[in-house]
């Protein structure tokens, strides 16, 4: 995620990191070659475009950009979904802890270090990551290890413990129902972020938008080259990054939980959530909160 101030002028003017413009740059550079080539052959056979108009251009245009704007406003829904089911994660893990304070250091420290393994081992699997790996650092064996969902089985063991707890009596049965009650929130926002992952926005929908993007700024210059010359590369370029970058940019929010520079910070709130529950656990040596590096937050 970037992490910037309020840009100034010389912001928005000059701004490169954490901007959409590192990832489209190739293609800029790749229109602004036809462009010269489209100027270059307009000077060296004039009237060589002069039947093609820019008004049909003008048409395509905004139709484009209103169907790219639909898609760029499904995409952010998913990326807020998936900020709103991690802020959800984060009120449950401390609920969890707060209705363990009543239960013996040995319990208590099992099931906290339980969230701890529950969120690396979900941010993981959201990535495509060893979600075994990341769970292995704070729980050292158990049923997860077998699972085709260690995540899923992290809570299933925490529940069993809570069940055990309620059945020795040492809590009573509203006291297990509430720490349930946080379990099944914790499964509901995995189930939520499996569902953003897994259901990508429809493939034919969005090919559509790449081709008519890459049709409209690859001909756009022999619209424009023979009656503007080497000002076409102003119109051209403007246009092309305006849709090349909405267009990169909706590919990144498509997918929340990615490593691009507009997707959520996964590790600094999962570093945020460990730091949280050591502390709970009483521990003094806590790890240091991920912050942003050149207005980076991963």
């Amino acid at each position: 995620m970037i992490i910037r101030p309020r840009p100034g002028l010389r912001e928005v003017l000059f701004a490169y990191r954490g901007t959409i413009l590192p990832h489209i740059a190739h293609r800029l550079i790749g229109i602004a070659a036809v462009s010269v080539g489209a100027i270059l052959a307009a000077r060296t056979w004039p009237g060589m475009f002069a039947q093609i108009s820019a008004i049909p251009f003008a048409l395509i245009g905004i139709s484009l950009s209103i169907f790219m704007s639909f898609r760029n406003s499904a995409c952010y829904d998913r990326w807020w979904e998936g900020r709103k089911l991690w802020g959800a994660l984060v009120i449950a893990c401390r609920s969890f802890a707060r209705l363990t304070s009543t239960l013996d250091e040995t319990d208590k420290r099992v099931l906290l270090r339980g969230l701890c393994a529950f969120t690396a081992g979900l941010a993981a699997r959201l990535r495509d990551q060893d979600e075994k790996a990341q769970i292995s650092r704070w729980i050292d064996d158990g049923a997860w290890r077998q699972s085709p969902n260690p995540a899923d089985t992290i809570l299933h063991t925490m529940g069993a413990r809570c069940l055990g707890l309620a059945g020795s009596g040492q809590i009573n049965p509203i006291h297990h129902s509430l720490l349930e009650g946080q379990l099944q929130a914790l499964s509901e926002v995995q189930a939520g972020c499996e569902r953003i992952v897994t259901t990508p926005v429809p493939f034919t929908y969005s090919l559509i938008l790449h081709r008519t993007t890459y049709i409209f700024c690859l001909l756009l210059p022999f619209a424009l080259a023979g009656s503007l010359g080497w000002l076409t590369l102003v119109p051209v370029l403007l246009a092309s990054y305006t849709f090349f970058g909405l267009d990169a940019l909706g590919d990144q929010l498509e997918d929340p939980f990615g490593f691009d520079p507009n997707d959520l910070p996964l590790n600094a709130m999962t570093r945020m959530i460990e730091r949280e529950m050591l502390a709970r656990m009483g521990d003094e040596d806590l790890p240091e909160p991920i912050v942003p590096e050149r207005h980076f937050l991963t």
